[in-house]
């Protein structure tokens, strides 16, 4: 019988942390991936979006950055041949099956409490896995949405525009959150006409609204073109008069693209896998818990996407090693308070924790300080705009918000993580020497000018 203390349905990054996290605490462990191991964040997100946007800004200020050149440094960082398709993930396969996870290859399907079936592909074949811990880690996929005449158009999702060996003639995305943002800079930077459709009023609603601005502003200053507070109703195949895709909005007017991005946020895979033998119905959409508490039943564990309370690659490493500490008797639960957002465009922007306006609806007596960038000594000697923003909670004295855009955004922002996580008194990062001038030392300034504030009003 192939019996495991674990066995892992998913293998992207919340379902390979709980395979590594499961061996490093001597418990033994089975994973099965019926497609690339490594997930999307690998091969079709993260790492080609970054290695595209890095290649993007070097162009634009003028480096030897061709598009040839790109998707060929693209192609590297995802491990695919230049004649093929599909990425090579048999690296990630020998790093799990050499620190003795068990790797199965195929579809899996839950045949009841702590059993899984596989219809394993050559040379494994069907089997039948048994796990004292069974840990759900299936991902999401790219949301399309009905919408008549948008099947026709084939459109591309994440997975083809950050793949793309050619530039479309033009680009129209659907979507202005980090996803949609981050891929239309990078085409617009390549000199492909470029289109952003969003329904909210701002881009990357769930940031703070000034992140959205300085979003929308370094979009527009690349040339592309940005429509919010407007959403798709119909697309009409090669209906424009160039040839170009044309998606009808709701506002009477249209927008066109030879290619159509759809990045309007992402579906849990959990459909197909046999949750309803361990009674969830899945024809009722809060059947499973999207807070982030991990265990969904006795000895079941949902992981990564599908577990929100956020999608996040941060957030899947960190679920799936939590899970498996808790599986095995840790007294640990789950702590969300300091989940960080991060979009790498430029400008770069990134938040935690709370906005003013959250805070005080929380009941908190809070305030807010800001700082433009612009003005600082960062921003004069890298001539950039941005912002700082923090909120505190005058009662306890502690940071329960930072909002940054600006150069250096996604790595300054840590060390507001830590402060909101250990609940550090603002008093002492007034007295934290920061390096000058830097981003964080423009937040290091707010820091004082709180403290300022908490002692005189």
């Amino acid at each position: 019988m192939d019996s495991y203390d674990f066995v892992i349905i998913g293998a992207g990054a919340a379902g390979e942390a709980a395979a590594f996290k499961a061996r490093q605490l001597g418990a033994s462990a089975a994973i099965v991936e019926r497609d690339l191991v490594g997930g999307s964040c690998a091969y079709w997100a993260c790492i080609p979006s970054k290695s595209l946007l890095h290649s993007a800004a070097v162009h634009v200020a003028g480096g030897d950055y061709p598009w040839p050149k790109v998707s060929a440094r693209r192609d590297y960082m995802i491990n695919r041949a230049p004649d093929q398709g599909l990425p090579d993930h048999s690296g990630r396969i020998g790093s799990l099956r050499r620190s003795g996870v068990l790797v199965v290859r195929g579809e899996a399907r839950i045949a009841g409490p702590g059993v899984v079936d596989v219809d394993g592909r050559a040379p494994t074949g069907r089997r039948t896995l048994h796990a004292k811990h069974l840990v759900i880690a299936t991902g999401s996929s790219s949301r399309v949405p009905r919408r008549e005449g948008l099947a026709e158009i084939d459109p591309w999702t994440n997975r083809q525009a950050t793949s793309a060996r050619e530039l479309p003639a033009s680009l129209l995305v659907l979507g202005g959150g980090p996803t949609g943002i981050e891929l239309a800079q990078v085409y617009a930077r390549y000199g492909v006409p470029t289109t952003i459709v969003e329904h909210n009023r701002r881009l990357n609603a769930r940031d703070h609204p000034r992140n959205s601005a300085a979003l929308e502003a370094g979009l527009r200053r690349d040339g592309v073109s940005v429509r919010t507070g407007v959403r798709a109703v119909k697309a009409r195949p090669h209906g424009a008069p160039d040839g170009a895709h044309a998606v009808e909005l709701d506002d009477g007017s249209e927008a066109t693209g030879h290619a159509v991005l759809l990045a309007i946020g992402r579906d849990a895979r959990v459909a197909g896998i046999g949750l309803e033998t361990l009674g969830f119905d899945l024809s009722d959409r809060d059947a499973l818990p999207h807070d982030g508490r991990l265990r969904i039943a006795d000895g079941t564990w949902l992981i990564g996407d599908p577990a929100g309370p956020e999608l996040h690659t941060h957030v899947s490493h960190y679920q799936g090693e939590m899970a498996v500490r808790m599986a095995l008797g840790e007294d640990i639960v789950p702590d969300y308070r300091a989940i960080l957002r991060a979009t790498y465009t430029d400008p770069e922007s990134a938040s935690v924790g709370m906005s003013l306006e959250n805070a005080q609806g929380a009941g908190l007596d809070a305030f807010e300080v800001v700082a433009d960038l612009a003005t600082s000594a960062k921003g004069y000697a890298v001539e950039a705009d941005g912002h700082v923003t923090i909120v505190v909670d005058r009662a306890r004295g502690e940071l329960v918000g930072v909002a940054i855009a600006g150069p250096g955004a996604s790595e300054a922002i840590h060390e507001a993580v830590l402060a909101i996580r250990a609940r550090i008194p603002v008093g002492l990062l007034a007295e934290t020497i920061h390096a000058f001038p830097t981003t964080a030392r423009v937040m290091g300034g707010l820091f004082v000018k709180a403290v300022r504030e908490m002692r005189h009003g």
